[in-house]
């Protein structure tokens, strides 16, 4: 396993002294509040054992800074930033939060676009290129490039009930990511989150890719953005009291 360069601490932590783990949907087609703004893509915050990241950053900085600041989020505490892909809807807003905290590290696959790591190199930030599975730094991980035609990472934290595997849109499959997130850490996952990339996929193949990530042994998931709601609907009938909604504004504290 690769391990990128250590960050310097931020002032970003958890409750309890880093004992919990908490993520905060900050950008998503739903939303849970009237004073959030809903839009496709998706963003996360992840605050886990004194460490800040950003996971993916949206369609747009104006929607992802408007949600940041009703949820009383400053980008100046972030740590790190975590693209998952290279598509619009997971790259729009980075500017944004570049603009007011450039001296970051942005974690992007070796494959994305040179002009994307141009940009972000222009903002004064440092670009970490992941090709492999990945130690970010102490209990965070990337599942490294996965996929044959849209590459895609994956953030893997290590949490005390087990693995907590975070997916952008998961074009390499959502259960290639899971099982492949388990066999690089040796562990049980805890939950899975993000988007499963099931929209309009007929009911028999998600109830197949619900039943593979059950055997897995994936606890408990938080579906959204390009899931589908169909899709959604169905894991939550699985995973029942397992199962948790999203939405902008959502936040998943273990």
């Amino acid at each position: 396993m690769e391990q990128a360069d250590e960050t310097s601490q931020g002032r970003g932590s958890a409750p309890g002294g880093g004992k919990v783990m908490r993520i905060t949907t900050l950008y998503d087609n739903r939303s849970s509040r009237e004073d959030l703004i809903p839009r496709w893509g998706f963003s996360c915050l992840v605050e886990s054992a004194g460490r800040t990241i950003l996971f993916d950053t949206g369609a747009d900085r104006e929607t992802l800074r408007h949600n940041m600041a009703k949820l009383k989020i400053d980008p100046k505490g972030i740590d790190g930033i975590f693209i998952s892909h290279a598509h619009e809807d997971h790259t729009g807003g980075l500017g944004g939060v570049l603009e007011v905290n450039p001296k970051l590290k942005v974690y992007l696959g070796k494959s994305f676009p040179e002009a994307l790591k141009d940009a972000v190199r222009a903002r004064g930030a440092e670009v970490v290129e992941i090709h492999g599975p990945t130690q970010i730094e102490e209990g965070i991980y990337s599942t490294g490039e996965l996929g044959t035609g849209i590459k895609e990472q994956s953030l893997i934290i290590k949490a005390e009930k087990g693995l907590v595997v975070i997916t952008g849109c998961a074009h390499p499959g959502v259960v290639l990511i899971a099982r492949s997130a388990k066999e690089q850490l040796r562990e049980e996952i805890h939950l899975l989150l993000g988007g499963f990339h099931l929209s309009g996929m007929p009911d028999p193949q998600v109830n197949s890719i619900i039943a593979s990530l059950k055997g897995l042994g994936v606890r408990r998931v938080a579906p959204c953005h390009c899931t589908g709601d169909r899709a959604i609907e169905l894991f939550k009938e699985a995973f029942k009291e397992d199962f948790i909604e999203g939405g902008v504004g959502e936040v998943i504290e273990i």
